[in-house]
């Protein structure tokens, strides 16, 4: 079981909300109402680890150890919304998210795959690592820069733990397992290194995940101003071609580890997804073909 050690190597590195922010430091004259307002707009964001953790827990109710680690990730998750929060209690009172806009974001998300759902959330940690990282260089106060550093350190020992799944996965005693293991690792990992290709921020946070509340099925579209993500990421962050970059090239680096073959470019990892959807077609077919052959019965004259 990973769950064990999991949870000893993030325990270690666990900050205090009381003791490791400086909320000593605080400049009010460095806080602007459009840096507050994305504060909330974040806090709320991040409460959306509630939905997800009852889809992880739904999803995969056969793995003990996977749904264990889920009470570190959804803690640590869910004290991030509540260190935004924090902030703005004391300084923004008037911004404090309501109960009711908090609970807005907690709606029941549609059954997926369980592998994509695993590397989705992997790419998304690395994705929000990189965002908070901008978020805390775009910031002029330094308590809520010191905040938006914290976080972004716990979303990359997320992505860390995640990746132990993953490669978990890939070892698998079947060999069908793993190969549909790399299917659909190389599968989502095109489409989340591809974010330059696409008008709208690939993050878990902003993707459909409920046919029947279509569209307003995103967390993203949930949240007091749905709008806002774009904003933040374009005009505030300025989260631009440099760092988007970045985030391709995080996960194209730990595709190659994972994978155990180079992937410079986003073309490599879909040239290498193509063979390996391939290979499990092929496989699919073939245990078909077999099962026709033995249960069909013999032709008499």
């Amino acid at each position: 079981m990973l769950y064990p050690e999991l949870f000893k190597s993030l325990e270690s590195v666990r900050w205090d909300m009381d003791k490791d922010v400086p909320w000593d430091q605080f400049e009010a004259v460095k806080l602007t109402d459009e840096q507050a307002n994305t504060i909330k707009m974040n806090a709320i964001t991040e409460w959306s680890a509630l939905p997800a953790t009852e889809m992880f827990l739904r999803d995969n109710r056969h793995d003990s150890d996977f749904s264990a680690f889920m009470s570190i990730w959804f803690y640590e998750e869910q004290k991030h919304s509540l260190v935004l929060q924090e902030y703005l209690r004391r300084f923004r009172p008037d911004l404090v998210p309501t109960e009711a806009e908090l609970h807005n974001v907690r709606f029941e998300f549609d059954p997926a795959p369980e592998l994509e759902t695993l590397m989705l959330h992997f790419c998304g940690e690395i994705r929000l690592n990189h965002w908070y990282r901008r978020a805390a260089e775009w910031h002029t106060e330094p308590v809520i820069k010191a905040i938006y550093r914290l976080i972004s350190q716990d979303e990359a020992r997320h992505a860390g733990a995640y990746l132990r799944y993953m490669k978990r996965a890939l070892t698998s005693r079947s060999k069908e397992l793993g190969d549909q293991a790399r299917a659909a690792f190389s599968k989502i990992g095109v489409l989340m290194a591809s974010a330059r290709r696409t008008p709208q921020a690939l993050h878990p946070t902003n993707l459909h995940v409920n046919k029947d509340l279509f569209p307003n099925d995103t967390i993203q579209s949930r949240v007091p101003e749905p709008g806002w993500l774009e904003t933040w990421l374009d005009q505030q962050i300025n989260f631009d071609k440099e760092w988007e970059t970045k985030v391709a090239d995080r996960i194209l680096h730990n595709m190659s580890l994972l994978l155990d073959r180079s992937f410079a470019t986003v073309q490599d990892l879909n040239r290498y997804r193509k063979e390996v959807s391939k290979e499990v077609a092929d496989n699919v077919a073939g245990a078909v073909a077999a099962v026709k052959q033995v249960t069909t019965p013999p032709r008499t004259a």
